[in-house]
């Protein structure tokens, strides 16, 4: 399942993107609205480590597949925004429909 590059950015991916949603949208108004910091601390570290893991998988597949330099900023572009990485995914999966 893991065996391609491109696999394991889109899974790394989607991880990234479910737990910078977990922190948006249930962590900080956790913290902010109830008082409860500790979510942000517990959900935010969890979120960092796999967003430094998507940014190493981004440029392993942009090496590995050879992408122009468009596509790497657009990967990384997509891991700052909320739902980025779903929608860099489902164009991924777009584009290897087309392919194959």
């Amino acid at each position: 399942m893991l065996k391609t590059s491109l696999d394991r950015l889109r899974i790394v991916g989607m991880m990234e993107g479910a737990s910078f949603l977990l922190l948006l949208g249930v962590a900080m108004p956790l913290k902010y609205l109830a008082g409860m910091p500790q979510m942000v601390r517990v959900v935010g570290m969890l979120h960092g480590i796999l967003f430094m893991l998507y940014v190493a998988a981004v440029f392993q597949a942009s090496v590995e597949l050879r992408w122009p330099l468009r596509r790497l900023v657009a990967a990384l572009a997509a891991s700052v925004l909320p739902f980025g990485p779903f929608v860099f995914d489902a164009h991924l999966r777009r584009e290897r429909a087309a392919e194959g």
